[in-house]
């Protein structure tokens, strides 16, 4: 499919750059992905790629290659394929330019590539969303807040293990998108993109408490909250890092090592912050969590080698 997309996207761009009607010959030889394929094969799937741009709203014509009318060329008017300009004001380009910053989708910044279009991006600001990314966890998502605007309890895959959950909301936190809900052991925070496999029950399956505020469970540090079973860890923190450690944990220190114990329930949001002090942070106690951490190493070491 990419492969496709690339090769429509190319043929569009060939289409709208070029100065005068091209033959389909000339985009076999130009355009990657078509000079390989045998005559037959190219037809098909040039068709088939000209049927798609003109699904997708692309004005794509026949226009004579010369007087006589004989031979015929592709071309697309770059006026008649723009949009017309809305007639956005500064205020309104800021606005938009803001809005496709705070959602990036799987990496892409298809929002920022069409406010181009519209004049929206401001002036040396960077393409970097400061937002959430919902390439991967976009349709879980959908489906969870389904749940809660239906009230519909869940049932889904955290951790391989199964859960049952009462939805009461969602909530964003430093990049990741949180279900808060209660189980029969009490309140409890999932991370979105962590959930898998999600099997709903019937609408108005329970009821939310009044006043319900999700965003009120994530005030705590991020391994408080979590759906994993507490633990308590220990770690010990070089003195060119401990004055940090303390001051995030409230805890206090002079100077020299920091070794503290802390209570954990979301694992993966633990490691991770142990992580962010490099070597000079280690967890002592328990081994599973000591096993977390060095696998998360070893994954990201493999990424980068491989």
């Amino acid at each position: 499919m990419r492969n496709v997309v690339e090769r429509v996207l190319n043929t569009l761009i060939y289409l709208l750059e070029s100065p005068h009607p091209v033959t389909a010959e000339e985009i076999r030889r130009t355009v990657p992905g078509y000079s390989q394929d045998s005559d037959e094969a190219f037809h098909r799937m040039f068709e088939r790629d000209k049927e798609l741009l003109r699904q997708l709203g692309v004005p794509i014509k026949l226009d004579a290659l010369d007087v006589w009318e004989v031979d015929f060329g592709y071309t697309v008017d770059p006026d008649e394929y723009a949009i017309p300009d809305p007639g956005l004001t500064p205020e309104e380009r800021a606005a938009l330019s803001l809005a496709a910053r705070i959602v990036q989708l799987g990496g892409s910044h298809a929002g920022l590539d069409g406010l181009r279009k519209l004049g929206g991006v401001e002036q040396g600001v960077a393409f970097e969303p400061f937002g959430a990314d919902l390439g991967a966890e976009g349709e879980t998502l959908g489906a969870v807040f389904d749940a809660v605007v239906q009230r519909s309890p869940i049932e889904f895959t955290y951790r391989e293990g199964r859960r049952k959950l009462n939805p009461y909301g969602i909530a964003f936190r430093r990049g990741h998108w949180y279900l808060v809900g209660v189980t029969t052991e009490g309140e409890r925070v999932y991370r979105i993109d962590r959930i898998s496999a999600i099997d709903k029950g019937e609408p108005g399956g329970f009821e939310r408490p009044a006043g319900f505020n999700p965003s009120t469970f994530l005030q705590s540090q991020p391994w408080e909250a979590g759906g994993d079973e507490e633990v308590k860890a220990t770690v010990r923190f070089d003195p060119e890092v401990a004055w940090w450690a303390s001051r995030t944990l409230g805890v206090e220190h002079s100077e020299g090592h920091l070794e503290v114990t802390i209570p954990v329930s979301n694992r993966d949001a633990f490691v991770g912050w142990v992580l962010s002090f490099g070597p000079s942070a280690e967890i002592l106690a328990p081994e599973e969590l000591r096993r977390d951490l060095m696998d998360r190493v070893t994954a990201a070491v493999d990424g980068v080698v491989a």
